[in-house]
């Protein structure tokens, strides 16, 4: 069998099970399967597959076909500029999650140094994007999952950030090391009651704990916000990804641990998104 004929087989296996993109997802795969570019597939549509690349090929449809997410099929996801190693134990970056980047970025278009705590770091696709664009800034990262300290590490030496990066594994409430002018967040905000009703690429594969913010959505946040008052610099910024229906609850916590808030920020679909605010 050749490309072309094992696309269109592909294809018509995930369109059939119902799966968006089907045709773009089937590509994407073969280009993971022989280890080439999309590029290189469409100039090479009639070179033949080996048995081992067909079979392979075909496994990696059947995982698509029951909803396994692509990133970690094909073991990466582009977020701002940069392709980050992703797998089972890592939350998928997502494009709202850029906002947070694109705040940081403007609110310090004039520093030359900046110290940032990443709370939850997973991929590392927020602090390791920031300090990929700002050269003199460092940054610490903490995660309660080992694998995914090892995942951020494992980006940030792709990324060439890895000299001004720490990372500790360890549990927010515990953390105790340094004080920041910049902290950033995307805590778990899913209420435990609605995970299930998530779609089936995120509830089925995408790891719990980064998903799940307890009875009302905030529990994680509580535990953010508190720790964030201790570790923050006065005058510092605290940016916060939240849940759509979580703006007010979240204003309101963040003014009990004397936050100024500065600004609420709406993604891609208009939606509250994250709120920046000043440790006063």
């Amino acid at each position: 069998m050749n490309i072309n004929s094992a696309i269109i087989k592909g294809a018509k296996i995930l369109k059939n099970n119902l799966i968006n993109n089907a045709f773009l997802d089937s590509e994407v795969l073969m280009a993971k399967v022989i280890n080439k570019s999309r590029e290189y597939i469409l100039l090479n549509l009639n070179k033949t597959l080996s048995t081992k690349d067909q079979n392979l090929f075909e496994e990696l449809i059947k995982k698509r076909s029951s909803r396994e997410p692509i990133a970690y099929l094909i073991n990466k996801k582009f977020f701002w500029d940069y392709e980050f190693y992703v797998n089972k134990h890592t939350l998928i970056p997502r494009p709202d999650t850029e906002l947070i980047v694109d705040n940081v970025l403007k609110l310090t278009k004039q520093k030359n140094n900046c110290s940032i705590l990443d709370i939850g770091i997973g991929s590392g696709c927020i602090l390791l994007t920031i300090l990929n664009k700002k050269k003199n800034f460092y940054g610490t990262g903490i995660d309660i999952s080992n694998k995914c300290i090892n995942i951020s590490k494992k980006n940030a030496i792709n990324l060439n950030v890895h000299s001004r990066l720490r990372l500790f594994k360890t549990n927010v409430d515990k953390f105790k090391l340094g004080k920041y002018d910049l902290i950033v967040s995307n805590p778990p905000y899913i209420e435990k009651c609605k995970l299930k009703y998530l779609e089936k690429d995120v509830v089925s594969f995408e790891p719990k704990f980064a998903l799940d913010g307890g009875l009302d959505g905030l529990s994680e946040i509580r535990k953010v916000i508190k720790k964030s008052s201790e570790l923050i610099k006065k005058r510092g910024t605290l940016i916060l990804e939240i849940g759509f229906n979580q703006r007010n609850n979240v204003i309101n916590l963040l003014k009990k641990e004397g936050f100024y808030i500065n600004s609420i920020q709406k993604d891609f679909a208009n939606i509250d998104r994250c709120i920046i605010c000043t440790k006063i």
